[in-house]
């Protein structure tokens, strides 16, 4: 795990807990007397004479003073980089966006499509690698065998595009194409590669959602939305497989409006429909594109529209306008004025709906029949921010923690800060995948990690094309670059030494399935290079060492994603391993306050071991922005504890939390609060008061109505009507709870929560029951309280294991 916040709601950005702050106290001017406090420490003005006091201005925050009047608190604001003309130039060109969707909804497809009429490839390879190639994007060989995409795949290219102030304009502008830069994102649709999606969404400043037209918004679209909405990222959505059989646009952007509560609308409507798919009719200049030439290279438009779709047309734009008057002023002031509105007055509105996340255009076509994929790039530059239309944040370090956030301006003279979000190991080292927000970035200049300290020199400086680089002096504001030979952590914050601002991580979600890895053969340094290798570039892959059996157990978002790594570890490092049986991650917690008085007193003819501790535990939240879901509070008074033993109390604590007495798994939910104690002058230390803190939460942990918890699973499963008896039996033997069930042509759609633990083998048993004709996925959702009788059997195989365990060091 990063040692930064897991949780960011909005694009503030935390600081770090692990960062050492210096203590800063701001002036405080009473509101109710007007007297003022001089507050302000030395480093506190040192630091406004090294900036600078006339470029401070008052940044004011109410707070609560300690006999109840407000305060009015003065907080120090850096002044900010000025964007010059060729800085909001640049930027104006730049578009940062990734492609995500559930899987199999045509994403690398899409990503191949793009690549090849931008220029940036010669030819077209589909996925799964049928002519021996594969696509450009799925550069690991696991990708082209499964035909999924495993790790997120970064390139950029370039598109012509009319400016989007121009677009929609009836005039020579509104043709007059320029040069933009795209750097682009390919994200896995599975939802055992979740952390790239959300590593990918932290730095980019769009994205282009891809929905099948067939299946509609699916379980994994649903997770991509929740993860686009955490990092407040913008979208256009592609309707995408428009040309097959049961293709319906219009049921999914009911879908997008209702099951995602996004206000959508399609600005294009299809001209032919399913295999008869020729091309589509774009409702704001009121013209229809067709793709022809070589695999649909060459865009021919036309004024004519087609007549058997002209109503359907006038209907559809008339519902964009309404869809637009709801969610944008300008263009609700026209629809009630009843004055005409025009190309670009709904071109402008969709912009800023969309950049202000209140609305998504909706596009459609099939990147496999290599239609409509052009007027979706122009959509990328005509609706997506540029880098300077987003709002990024960092926090100043050297100020407290509830400081107010600076804001980041991406001018290429500014002070450097950079996100170091992803890493790779290359044949040539650690890659290091870096988003700049501010500053330029130089090949042989020197950064400093803001986590560490730590000067480091760039010693190369490249710009990725999937596996392929291309080596750059330079990288500016608003730009993805990689580096080599830089040792960081996934999601620490760079900068030039000149600063000391912070960015946060992206949110990292809790693994829900283990496995015992055993090597085939003698241990060899290759094993565990490579398993510190992975725990390095994934922060979702766990390894730990049992410390009762001695095994290596590796820990991941479900059976796919670890027995990836576990063909890695064969292909990469000829490190063959066998693999234990799945094991659940269970939790223990408790479910009512318990209170402890505990006293460990050991002599042992020298100066003795005495501590005592005094308190309650009690059940608590999982925090949503730190995701902590156990804590210790200390409400001592008059030092009947030395606070020097205080830290070994709560390492205590903690060391119990990592192995309940029910079946041995880690303890969560929990808080404990330390009341009184007592101390010897002697005999007391750190391992005693450590011994007592172990022994204080296993007394009360048994009288706090202990509960297991097990991983409960969102799980889509679709298959043909006729199997739908038998699929809902199945399920219903696995003690699933059915939320919703769609029946659409000829196959069905089941929502349904089912514990992981009952979920093994579900693959070969669907199969099965299917005729090899259906497909599920699945999503951790939460941990719930396990069935009692099941809890009464997983506490008695446990118990046995341990006598077993015991037996046998006899």
């Amino acid at each position: 795990m990063s040692t930064f916040a897991r949780r960011l709601p909005t694009r503030s950005l935390r600081i770090p807990s692990q960062v050492s702050r210096p203590v800063v106290v701001p002036s405080v001017r009473l509101v109710s007397t007007g007297i003022r406090a001089p507050l302000f420490t030395s480093r506190l003005s040192s630091s406004i004479s090294r900036i600078g006091a006339s470029s401070f201005q008052k940044r004011l925050a109410t707070t609560e003073a300690a006999n109840g009047e407000k305060e009015e608190v003065v907080w120090p604001e850096p002044v900010l980089p000025n964007m010059t003309a060729k800085d909001e130039a640049f930027c104006s060109r730049q578009r940062n966006v990734g492609i995500s969707a559930h899987i199999d909804s045509g994403k690398t497809t899409l990503t191949e499509r793009v690549l090849y009429y931008t220029g940036r490839i010669r030819d077209i390879h589909e996925v799964r690698g049928r002519d021996s190639v594969g696509a450009k994007m799925d550069s690991m060989d696991l990708e082209r065998e499964k035909g999924i995409t495993i790790q997120s795949a970064a390139t950029f290219c370039d598109w012509d595009a009319v400016p989007p102030e121009h677009f929609g304009k009836d005039s020579p502008e509104g043709e007059k194409r320029e040069n933009f830069n795209i750097n682009i994102i390919d994200t896995p649709g599975h939802v055992d590669f979740t952390i790239e999606v959300e590593r990918a969404l932290r730095v980019l400043d769009g994205a282009v959602l891809v929905l099948c037209a067939v299946s509609g918004v699916q379980s994994q679209t649903i997770t991509v939305d929740r993860q686009m909405r955490r990092y407040n990222v913008p979208r256009i959505s592609f309707i995408n497989k428009m040309d097959r059989q049961g293709a319906n646009p219009w049921r999914v952007i009911e879908q997008i409006r209702n099951k995602l509560k996004k206000p959508a609308a399609a600005v294009q409507v299809p001209i032919g429909s399913e295999s008869e798919l020729k091309g589509v009719v774009d409702l704001i200049r009121w013209k229809a594109i067709y793709n022809e030439g070589h695999k649909g290279i060459n865009v021919r438009e036309t004024d004519e529209i087609p007549a058997d779709i002209l109503e359907f047309a006038k209907e559809k734009r008339n519902e964009l306008i309404e869809q637009l008057a709801e969610v944008d002023e300008t263009i609700s002031d026209l629809f009630l004025d009843e004055k005409p509105i025009s190309s670009t007055d709904i071109t402008g509105a969709i912009r800023r709906a969309t950049i202000n996340l209140s609305f998504t255009p909706v596009f459609l076509g099939s990147a496999l029949a290599n239609t409509g994929v052009q007027p979706m790039l122009d959509g990328i530059i005509s609706y997506l921010p540029n880098p300077s239309e987003v709002h990024n944040q960092a926090l100043d370090v050297s100020l407290p923690a509830n400081a107010p956030p600076v804001k980041l301006v991406p001018a290429a003279d500014a002070n450097l800060v950079g996100l170091a979000f992803k890493l790779e190991e290359g044949r040539f080292g650690q890659l290091t995948y870096m988003r700049i927000y501010q500053g330029t970035l130089r090949r042989g200049g020197t950064i400093v990690n803001a986590r560490t300290g730590k000067k480091i020199k760039v010693p190369r400086l490249v710009r990725m094309h999937s596996a392929d680089m291309e080596e750059v002096d330079s990288v500016g504001s608003g730009e993805i670059c990689a580096m080599f030979g830089v040792d960081c952590s996934s999601g620490d914050t760079f900068n030039d030494g000149q600063t000391s601002y912070s960015l946060t991580s992206m949110f990292v979600p809790e693994p829900v399935v283990s496995l015992a890895l055993t090597p085939t053969g003698k241990e060899t340094p290759q094993f565990s290079k490579a398993l510190n290798k992975f725990t390095k570039e994934d922060p979702t892959f766990r390894v730990h060492v049992d410390k009762e059996s001695g095994e290596t157990i590796i820990s991941g978002m479900g059976e796919l994603h670890l027995e990836i790594y576990v063909e890695r570890l064969k292909r990469e490092y000829n490190v063959e391993c066998t693999t234990g049986k799945p094991r659940v991650a269970f939790r223990e917690t408790i479910t009512e306050r318990a209170p402890f008085e505990y006293i460990h007193k050991k002599q042992t003819g020298g100066s003795g071991q005495y501590a005592k501790v005094k308190g309650y535990l009690e059940p608590m939240e999982r925090d949503p922005e730190t995701s902590k879901d156990i804590e210790f509070e200390s409400q001592i008074i008059a030092g009947s504890i030395p606070n020097g033993f205080l830290p070994a109390i709560e390492k205590g604590f903690k060391q119990a939390c990592q192995k309940g007495p029910l079946c041995g798994s880690v303890i969560t939910g929990v808080r404990y609060v330390l009341e009184d104690g007592g101390f010897h002058a002697v005999d007391s230390s750190e391992l005693a008061f450590v011994t007592a803190a172990i022994g204080s939460v296993r007394e009360a942990f048994k009288q706090a109505k202990p509960a297991i918890l097990e991983p409960m699973m969102k799980v889509e499963v679709i298959a043909p009507t006729e199997f739908q008896g038998n699929v809902i039996g199945n399920l219903n033997q696995r003690k699933g709870t059915i939320h919703d069930t769609e029946t659409r042509d000829e196959e069905f759609t089941a929502l349904v929560d089912v514990s992981l633990n009952d979920m093994f083998g579900y693959s070969a048993a669907l199969r099965g029951m299917t005729q090899g004709k259906g497909e599920f996925s699945m999503e951790y959702k939460e941990h719930t309280v396990v069935m009692p009788n099941v809890q009464r059997e997983m506490e008695a195989a446990y118990q046995k294991e341990l006598e077993e365990k015991r037996a046998a060091k006899r």
